[in-house]
């Protein structure tokens, strides 16, 4: 899966921590190969502009390509800022008092200035060394020697800035660039020195804890000659139980061979660990009925934490309250038109409000909602706490009133985004002061808007009607104009860099949509449409590009729906079960992924516990529920990293999130879970500081890796889904 960002301006600085074996990627002196060579692995551009990279933002416009051993760069519009067009280079280290020198050329076919930097990545983009050139047709070498006064960078940018520059408008022009070269001149004096090694986890299992009758499995990291381990009070220091360690299995996704034990039987509330004789100690965790009760609470209230153009007061939100923000008219895109689009929640690590991923979030609550209510209390801590209402319909409430905001009320399509232009800095919400802008409406977000409407007046109908015949009005007016529309391919418009959420197939939404609006009203267009699909092709997915499950989930509660279109999604869903169940069981850690650890693979994890949740309800087999909660267990610590992705929630947990507001605070916001490993190193940290390593082991634990480490409403939703599903609260 590819992930919705398309980041052009972010990366990272900060020395990641929080890994299994911490290292910020530098020696204790400097490797020989770094000194006096070149740190720009292809500068000379002799064959291709591999690991160079480009962006336009603010109005700036052009592109570049590769030409005759040389980086050129067409620029149509210089923009509004230096920035609006860059050319960059990711990829190398520097060190705290080392001496540089930074050279190239560069020419242009009109005189102009243009501006160079070596920059932090991040946060506030501040340059290590920069400078201004006044460039023309001549060739000329540009050489700087530095010394770096910052911290060390484990992935600093270099840019070359080809935007405005005060005082001048040029005309269309084309710049080239070659024989980029940064060398380090001196290491003496430099500091070099690593943060010291974490030690190794070797003994992991859910750092939170167990209810009485779960299931309890634990992982061994090593070939240990240890055959008993021992469960320990930390209370009494008394040894509980004693048992056996058994296999020697080699797990492909960690690149590492483990052993396992069980522990199930101990099942008196209390604190523990477990030890060998070799290894020594896990981390401690509790058996106990209400051992997740907080956790639960946390991973529901990050919607309310999460919530725009509202104020959240301190007595509310603590540390992270905030004014009321983002309630600006918002400009619909190519028109002078705007409109109020306030409310709902921020997506994620960004400020950004995104109608699929709301979807997604939406479904997985009030699915969660449906399947458990017991566990949804009105006391989780919100401003509609003690209204008699369960707090989680509050919240959803919230998001569906911005909802409607983002249909277009004369054709019923629904505009897919509201953003800025460009991310913000690593800035609380009320300081996001640029322009917002309402993106072009889309069939994906028009289907999923009808999908979620008809949800909305199915769970309000008896509780705010006045809410619930709008919904259901206005679902229906997006599926008139779903009827009348083709499928809309996805991308971000010109000058927009926010998330994208790209789609080229709409079918699935449609599907999703047809079902929802099927069971909320009876009526046989819908189940006509939907069934004519289903007979095509049965569709899956919990994700956000792909909602099959959802559509299937609400065909199969539907009264009066198709016996035979319900079996075969029933057969589909036991099939997609038994492969997951399969994937569980060859795997150390019994999750789902097998080496496929992409973008917000936790997603995956937590999306797999909920089909399994659903399977069991079709087969009551006992794997899919053990396995279920295996992921749940695989998301709180018992990983090949021995972490837990949940914040504030394990002995070691995420505190670096990519969040603006925990990043801004200094402290994460509890109860949000990472995106998780992602093998594919998609930020400049991550390409960094994980080369080689394992697929399941591709996370950091810092703020600037945002492929790893970013946290999503639509990735908490299918955790507090599967939790609700499992009755861990």
């Amino acid at each position: 899966m590819k992930s919705k960002k398309i980041i052009a301006l972010m990366s990272a600085v900060v020395i990641c921590a929080g890994m299994i074996t911490s290292y910020s990627g530098f020696q204790t002196k400097a490797e020989a190969s770094e000194l006096n060579v070149n740190l720009i692995t292809n500068g000379n551009f002799d064959t291709d502009l591999a690991g160079w990279g480009n962006f336009t933002t603010n109005g700036g416009e052009g592109e570049v390509t590769f030409e005759d051993g040389e980086l050129k760069a067409q620029v149509n519009n210089c923009g509004d800022e230096q920035y609006s067009m860059q050319v960059y280079y990711d990829g190398f280290k520097m060190y705290k008092n080392a001496k540089y020198r930074l050279e190239f050329d560069v020419s242009s076919t009109i005189n102009r200035t243009i501006d160079y930097r070596i920059q932090l990545n991040g946060g506030d983009y501040r340059s290590y060394v920069d400078g201004q050139v006044k460039i023309s047709k001549d060739v000329q070498t540009v050489s700087k020697e530095f010394t770096m006064t910052e911290k060390n960078d484990p992935s600093p940018r270099l840019a070359f800035n080809i935007g405005k520059v005060a005082g001048e408008t040029p005309e269309a022009h084309s710049i080239k660039i070659d024989n980029v070269k940064l060398i380090l001149l001196d290491d003496t004096g430099a500091d070099m020195q690593d943060e010291k090694p974490k030690v190794e986890q070797k003994i992991v299992l859910n750092q939170v804890g167990y209810k009485p009758d779960d299931k309890k499995k634990v992982v061994f990291r090593a070939e240990t000659k240890d055959r008993k381990f021992r469960v320990v009070s930390t209370a009494t220091k008394e040894v509980v139980y004693e048992g056996e360690i058994t296999g020697l299995a080699y797990d492909n996704a960690a690149k590492e061979t483990d052993c396992f034990g069980d522990f199930s039987s101990v099942n008196t509330p209390g604190t523990y660990r477990i030890e060998t004789d070799s290894l020594g100690s896990s981390f401690e965790f509790t058996i106990g009925k209400d051992v997740y009760n907080n956790l639960f609470k946390d991973a529901v209230r990050f919607f309310y934490m999460q919530r725009c153009g509202q104020d959240l007061p301190e007595e509310l939100a603590g540390k992270w309250a905030h004014p009321t923000c983002h309630t600006d008219l918002a400009r619909i895109y190519g028109t002078d038109k705007k409109i109020d689009v306030s409310g709902g929640w921020h997506d994620a690590g960004d400020y950004g409000r995104y109608v699929v991923a709301s979807s997604k979030a939406i479904a997985d609550l009030l699915s969660a909602y449906r399947d458990n209510k017991e566990v949804f209390g009105d006391d989780f801590n919100i401003p509609e706490s003690g209204n008699g209402i369960p707090d989680v319909l509050d919240e959803v409430k919230y998001q569906l009133q911005w909802m409607l905001k983002m249909q277009e009320p004369a054709s019923g399509g629904v505009y897919h985004k509201v953003t800025c232009a460009n991310f913000p800095g690593q800035i609380m919400p009320q300081y996001e002061k640029e322009e917002l802008i309402v993106c072009p409406i889309s069939t994906t977000a028009t289907a999923d808007f009808a999908a979620i409407m008809a949800m909305g007046y199915e769970n309000f109908k008896d509780i705010d009607a006045s809410l619930a015949e709008k919904c259901l009005a206005a679902g229906e007016n997006a599926w008139t104009y779903l009827e009348k529309t083709p499928n809309s391919v996805v991308k971000n418009p010109k000058g927009i860099s926010t998330g994208e959420y790209g789609d080229t197939d709409d079918s699935d939404e449609r599907y999703w949509a047809a079902a929802e609006l099927f069971k909320a009203t009876g009526d046989s267009k819908y189940d006509e449409a939907f069934r004519k699909m289903a007979n095509s092709k049965i569709q899956a997915g919990y994700d956000w590009s792909r909602v099959g499950h959802y559509g299937n989930m609400a065909y199969l509660s539907a009264k009066g729906a198709d016996q035979n279109v319900s079996n075969n999604i029933k057969n589909y869903i036991i099939n997609e079960a038994q492969d997951i169940v399969a994937l569980d069981k060859n795997d150390n850690y019994n999750v789902s992924n097998g080496t496929d650890y992409y973008w917000g693979s936790n997603m995956q994890v937590t999306n797999n516990a909920v089909l399994l949740a659903e399977a069991y309800k079709i087969i009551p087999n006992k794997e899919y529920l053990e396995y279920a909660k295996e992921h749940i267990n695989y998301c709180l610590g018992k990983n090949s990293l021995g972490m837990s992705y949940v914040t504030g929630y394990g002995s070691d947990y995420v505190k670096h999130p990519h969040h603006r507001p925990s990043t801004a605070q200094g402290e994460a916001v509890p109860g949000m879970i990472a995106g998780g490993p992602n093998k594919n190193l998609e930020d400049p940290l991550a390409k960094n500081l994980l080369k080689d390593k394992a697929p399941a082991k591709c996370y950091l634990d810092n703020s600037e890796s945002y492929s790893t480490n970013e946290v999503d409403i639509y990735w908490n939703s299918p955790f507090v889904h599967a939790m609700a599903e499992l009755n861990m609260k």
